[in-house]
């Protein structure tokens, strides 16, 4: 079992040449695990864990409802932002600049074998995250992500999450709205659930803006703690970006 996880952070990127870059690694650990079984075989698989920040985009999982998008074609060209149906679960959400973006593309049996659980250390790691700014981050039933004031008419999402799977290889993972401008998701009804608000880490702390790479570390440093994980730096992206 290989818990080394290369970890990159890709600055700013299209969405779509990054959501590319992602398939290439995916399918990377696919090919070794097929490999593995077919010529009984027990090569390591590599997992990898990317950080993005992406220009104004929205994106609507396989499974969501493109009537939760709010605007037409030409009011997105007018916003700066694009729209893409992608291969994750979950409805639409929305990323742009302030957002931290996280795609872990791990091989899970490298770690355990459990989708749930997957989702449920991902929200942990924003949770004890929030936990180090004093904010109480939480879970709702039945909707994944973390919340603030989960049970009350303030009930807001500052995580939302989507995640695909095969032969327990992950692709896709978190949203964190660090200094997100609100706005933007006042065109799409979030993750397709209505009556819901939406929250930045920055506004919920009453601060112009929350430094970035802190919050980039501390997200690193409970990742690596939940998935028993040695993280180690690499620039990745020059392989296939």
């Amino acid at each position: 079992m290989n818990k080394k996880v290369q970890f990159s952070d890709l600055g700013v990127r299209d969405y779509k040449d990054t959501w590319e870059f992602q398939e290439k690694l995916f399918q990377e650990i696919l090919d070794i695990k097929i490999r593995n079984r077919r010529e009984e075989l027990s090569l390591e698989t590599p997992n990898y864990l990317l950080f993005v920040e992406h220009p104004h985009v929205y994106t609507l999982g396989k499974s969501g409802d493109i009537e939760n998008l709010l605007i037409n074609e030409k009011q997105l060209e007018l916003k700066g932002a694009t729209f893409y149906k992608i291969n994750r679960g979950g409805d639409i959400t929305y990323h742009g600049p302030g957002q931290l973006v996280g795609y872990p593309i791990l091989d899970l049996e490298n770690f355990f074998t459990d989708i749930h659980k997957y989702l449920r250390f991902l929200e942990e790691v924003i949770i004890k995250v929030m936990a180090d700014y004093g904010l109480k981050g939480t879970r709702s039933d039945g909707e994944t992500g973390v919340w603030l004031d989960v049970g009350t008419p303030f009930a807001r999402k500052i995580c939302a999450m989507g995640v695909r799977a095969s032969r327990w290889v992950t692709m896709h993972g978190f949203a964190f709205n660090v200094n997100s401008d609100l706005g933007y998701f006042d065109n799409i009804v979030p993750c397709g659930i209505r009556g819901k608000m939406v929250a930045s880490l920055n506004t919920e702390l009453k601060v112009y803006k929350v430094d970035e790479e802190e919050v980039k570390q501390k997200v690193l440093k409970y990742f690596a703690e939940l998935f028993e994980a040695e993280i180690v730096s690499k620039k990745i992206e020059t392989l296939y970006l």
